[in-house]
């Protein structure tokens, strides 16, 4: 069995998983999870794992996240075609795909995309997202930034949707200050290593913010201002 055969395999299985376990639901985000070629984002020296789902390595103490993981955020934002989406922690670049494949697909008229907004503050990151984001075919859609994340991105806001794939100690302000009325964060919340909670805040119409719990989850730690010194 080729390389390319097999990874069609090992992804069509995840995923009929992930939506058997009903962690997968809407159409628009099993389209994208299946759309977005996750092997390209992976290193060469484990590009065999690129549809193991648990997180992998991809230097400088970074990681992919799982593919369960990048399924339920993308399910819990709620994307919907035409939002800016503001992506804190770019890493290689996989995740804003997959955001962008919902926000500006292909199927619409430019006129009617969104688009991601992805800032990172490891600067050899961003230059890789950038080249992985290029070679799959989604540059303009996406736009990766150099900076400190939990600062948000001001000259931008708001945004219809923040997500932050790196653990915070709380919540940054900035980040819930930029978000639109009917806007959702979503933030691993809590310790550097141990005991963080996925949190998902929505801000109503007045300005209210609502907060919730989604459960445990393990993420790198954010760094900057409003991370982790």
């Amino acid at each position: 069995m080729s390389f390319k055969t097999g990874v069609k395999e090992q992804k069509k299985r995840v995923i009929s998983r992930l939506i058997n376990e009903g962690i997968l639901q809407s159409s628009d985000v099993i389209r994208a999870m299946r759309q977005v070629p996750r092997e390209q984002f992976i290193p060469e020296d484990i590009k065999d794992y690129s549809y193991v789902d648990r997180p992998l390595p991809i230097g400088y103490n970074q990681t992919i996240s799982a593919i369960h993981m990048v399924s339920i955020m993308n399910e819990q934002c709620k994307f919907k075609v035409g939002q800016k989406v503001l992506e804190i922690g770019a890493g290689c670049g996989y995740h804003a795909c997959t955001v962008a494949e919902i926000v500006a697909p292909l199927n619409v008229k430019k006129s009617r995309w969104g688009h991601v907004y992805s800032i990172d503050i490891i600067p050899e990151l961003v230059e890789l997202a950038r080249k992985n984001i290029e070679k799959a075919e989604y540059g303009g859609r996406i736009t990766v930034l150099h900076g400190d994340g939990g600062l948000g991105l001001s000259s931008e806001a708001p945004f219809d949707r923040i997500y932050v794939t790196a653990a915070a100690p709380s919540a940054p302000p900035p980040l819930l200050d930029q978000l639109e009325q009917g806007g959702i964060l979503l933030i691993p919340v809590g310790g550097l290593h141990l005991f963080q909670s996925l949190l998902k805040f929505e801000k109503n119409l007045d300005g209210k913010i609502f907060e919730y719990n989604l459960g445990s989850v393990a993420f790198v730690p954010l760094h900057g201002e409003h991370g982790f010194k």
